[in-house]
C-alpha cells in the first residue's frame, strides 16, 4: 500500500535486552581492535607518535644514551689493560721457571727461613760478581769461578718494612779459614753461600734470600725497559780492556744521561773511574746505587706499562736466586708498596793494611751494631 507523502516516516524501535553483567570501566575507554590489528601509538606533545612517557622517564633515557658509549669504552679499556698484566705475570712465571738460573745447592743450608716476602719482613742479600766473560781482554779480570762481589746489599722488605745498607766491599773482616780480608773475597772463596754465611755472622742478623744480578743477561732487560737515567759525576772506564782491545770504553760528563744495555753494565762493573783516579771505594757504591735506583723508577713508571710483558720475561734471566717465581713477585710487590727507602752505607771508621801489601776499611763495632739497628728498624 503506497505511503502518503504528507505523511511523516515511520519509524520501528527496538529495545535492547537486559545485560547480565554491568558496563566495565575499561570498555568505556578502550576502543575494541579488530583481530590482527594493532593499537596507534596516541600522538605525543611534540607531533611524534610513540609511547608517552613523564619528563622523568625521557631525561633518564637520554643519560641513559649518553652513557652507554663512554662506558662500554671504558669497561673495554680495563679488560684490555687486565690482559696485559695478566700475560705479563705468565711470562715472568714461565721465565722463572724456564730462564732463571739457580743458586749452587750450598745456598739453602745457609739461608733462615722467613715468610712470603710480601707480608713479612725478610732480610735479602743481594751480590754482584765481578766475574768477567770468558773472552775477556781486561787486564786482572776474574773469568773463572765465582769472582769477588762487587755489590754487597742487604734489603729488608715485606710487612711494612723498607730499609737498604750497603756493605763497601773493601771492608776488612775475618773470614774463617782465610784470616783477615776483604769482605768481597768471601765470594770468591766459597760463591754466594759463603758470603751469606760471613755476612750474617759478622752482622749478627739473619738472611732469607739470596739475589744475584746475572752481569751476562742484566743488558737485555735494560733494553727491554727502554734503557735507564744516569745522574751522577763524570766516568770514564774502560770494561773487558776497553773498546781499543775489543771490550768496552763507557764515557759519561757529568749530569743526567739515558743509557742502554752495555752502558748500564759498564757502569754497574767500574772499579776504576779513570775521571776520577782518587775515587773511594764508597763513591763506587753510589753509582751503582744511582742506577739501580732508576731502574725501579723506570719500572715503575708509566711509560714501561707498554713494555711490561717485555719487561717480565727479562727479569727472572737478569738474578740469580733462592726464590721462586711467586717469591721473587712477592719481593718486587713489597719493594713497590714500601717506596725507595734512602741507601745507608756501613760507613768505615779507619783504615788498615792487609798482609798481601792491599789498603782495606775498618768499621767499628759500635758503629756496626748502630747501622744495623737502624736497618732492621726500618
Amino acid at each position: 500500500m503506497p505511503t502518503d507523502p504528507n505523511q511523516p516516516p515511520q519509524y520501528t524501535r527496538y529495545r535492547a535486552g537486559r545485560r547480565l553483567l554491568p558496563h566495565r570501566e575499561e570498555d568505556l575507554q578502550t576502543p575494541r581492535l579488530a583481530p590482527g590489528s594493532s593499537p596507534r601509538s596516541p600522538r605525543r606533545a611534540d607531533g611524534r607518535t610513540g609511547a608517552a612517557v613523564d619528563g622523568r622517564g625521557d631525561r633518564a633515557g637520554t643519560r641513559w644514551r649518553r652513557w652507554a658509549k663512554p662506558k662500554r669504552i671504558v669497561l673495554t679499556l680495563l679488560a684490555l689493560v687486565a690482559f696485559w698484566l695478566l700475560l705479563s705475570l705468565v711470562l715472568f712465571l714461565l721465565s722463572s721457571q724456564f730462564e732463571r738460573t739457580a743458586p749452587p745447592s750450598n745456598v739453602a743450608a745457609v739461608l733462615d727461613p722467613a715468610g712470603f716476602p710480601l707480608t713479612s719482613a725478610n732480610n735479602i742479600l743481594v751480590l754482584g760478581s765481578d766475574r768477567r766473560q770468558k773472552d775477556s781482554k781486561e787486564p786482572g779480570a776474574e773469568t773463572s769461578g765465582p769472582g769477588r762481589s762487587d755489590t754487597i746489599m742487604l734489603i729488608r722488605t715485606g710487612g711494612g718494612h723498607a730499609a737498604r745498607l750497603s756493605i763497601p766491599r773493601d771492608t776488612v773482616i775475618e773470614i774463617p779459614g782465610h784470616g783477615l780480608q776483604k769482605i768481597n773475597a768471601a765470594h770468591e772463596y766459597g760463591g754466594p753461600a759463603e758470603s751469606i754465611s760471613v755476612i750474617k755472622n759478622w752482622l749478627d742478623i739473619p738472611i732469607n734470600h739470596m739475589v744475584e744480578v746475572n752481569f751476562e743477561n742484566f743488558p737485555q732487560l735494560i733494553d727491554a725497559m727502554g734503557g735507564v737515567n744516569y745522574t751522577g759525576g763524570c766516568i770514564v772506564s774502560k770494561l773487558d780492556g776497553g773498546s781499543a782491545d775489543g771490550g768496552f770504553t763507557l764515557r759519561l760528563p757529568s749530569g743526567t744521561h739515558h743509557i742502554d744495555g752495555k752502558q748500564a753494565l759498564a757502569l754497574a762493573r767500574t772499579r776504576e773511574n779513570l775521571c776520577a783516579p782518587n775515587e773511594s771505594d764508597i763513591q763506587r757504591e753510589e753509582h751503582q746505587q744511582a742506577l739501580f735506583n732508576d731502574m725501579k723508577d723506570r719500572l715503575l713508571s708509566p711509560s714501561s706499562f707498554l713494555r711490561l710483558p717485555l719487561i717480565a720475561w727479562n727479569a727472572p734471566p737478569a738474578i740469580i736466586s733462592d726464590m721462586s717465581g711467586p717469591e721473587l713477585l712477592g719481593m718486587f710487590a713489597a719493594l713497590a708498596v714500601a717506596g725507595t727507602p734512602p741507601t745507608r752505607v756501613l760507613k768505615p771508621t779507619g783504615q788498615t793494611t792487609l798482609p798481601s801489601g792491599e789498603e782495606g776499611l775498618t768499621i767499628s763495632e759500635a758503629a756496626r751494631r748502630a747501622d744495623v739497628a737502624r736497618f732492621e728498624a726500618g
